[in-house]
């Protein structure tokens, strides 16, 4: 099973467009926005038969509407998810909100997926693996390319790539087994 993910589009739809592309053309059945901005996918066309889903930014109104969920827990592949725009807890959290370093800490996920910092980065540490896919503006002052995820989820094995938006070329990989 292949998820692709993407966090922090902030407006840049032909960006957006152009990762879902790619990711489309790797066989993606699921795909994740992870905020920043929530409506940016309203935007673009998703095929049917791929399942959609996105969490809000932590400084968007959705984030402080307590019916759409901040952060999600999903099972693909037998692999607990959590989808977060943040990895650990945020002042801009609802009373109800799950705990990410909770869930972390007491082994109720195996991979999060996060955006937030505009950083890509896989790491596995606590026996869970970490994707932040980066973000999708032309420029960022923090000096990285634009850049989307993919992760792999095969015989227990979770693998993960970010790619250059441009290029296409793998930046990082990691993966997780068991």
């Amino acid at each position: 099973m292949k998820i692709g993910v993407v966090s922090d589009s902030h407006g840049h739809i032909e960006n957006l467009r152009r990762a879902l592309r790619a990711l489309l053309e790797e066989g993606i059945e699921v795909f994740c926005h992870l905020g920043d901005d929530y409506d940016d996918l309203e935007a673009v066309e998703v095929p049917s038969g791929v399942e959609v889903l996105r969490v809000p930014g932590v400084f968007s109104e959705y984030y402080r509407d307590p019916s759409i969920p901040n952060r999600v827990l999903k099972e693909w592949g037998g692999k607990r998810f959590l989808l977060t725009h943040t990895r650990s807890r945020h002042q801009n959290d609802l009373p109800d909100d799950l705990d990410p370093e909770v869930l972390v800490k007491e082994g109720r996920v195996d991979v999060v997926f996060y955006g937030h910092t505009h950083i890509p980065e896989i790491s596995v540490r606590d026996e869970v693996l970490f994707l932040n896919p980066g973000h999708l503006k032309d420029e960022d002052k923090k000096g990285h390319p634009p850049t989307y995820g993919m992760v792999e989820v095969e015989g227990g094995r979770v693998g993960a790539k970010i790619f250059d938006l441009y290029s296409g070329e793998v930046l990082y990989e990691g993966r997780k087994e068991g």
